[in-house]
């Protein structure tokens, strides 16, 4: 028969009770970092017009598609903004973020050169 040690308390003494592990940030503070968080401003991104210029040989009626096709003004604005360009020399189109005013430019002048006309469409910072 196998012989197990009998614990005794006169002659051992009682194992000391486990202590649970440190965690990471979890101790007294010692070396450890707080970052607070701090709130981020962005900018708005910055806007620019989008510009029709006068010229002598583009028709009335183009320029009014263009503001309708392109830039979504209804006739009577399209007429407006028409109107202005050949009173004034220039008009603004609409105002958008530089990728979208870029790409409304190209778009407005190769849609011009496609139809033979001398349009010009320019992009400056509003």
């Amino acid at each position: 028969m196998p012989v197990f040690p009998v614990f005794s308390p006169r002659n051992q003494s009682a194992p000391p009770p486990p202590t649970p592990p440190l965690r990471p940030g979890k101790d007294e503070g010692d070396g450890a970092v707080v970052v607070e968080r701090q709130t981020q401003k962005t900018e708005p991104p910055r806007l620019y017009q989008v510009l029709l210029l006068n010229d002598d040989f583009t028709p009335m009626e183009f320029v009014v598609m263009v503001l309708q096709e392109f830039f979504r003004h209804d006739l009577d604005t399209a007429t407006q903004i028409m109107l202005k360009i050949h009173h004034e020399g220039r008009g603004v189109c609409g105002v958008f973020t530089k990728d979208v005013a870029a790409t409304k430019v190209e778009l407005v002048l190769a849609a011009s050169r496609r139809a033979g006309h001398p349009l010009q469409c320019i992009m400056e910072a509003a």
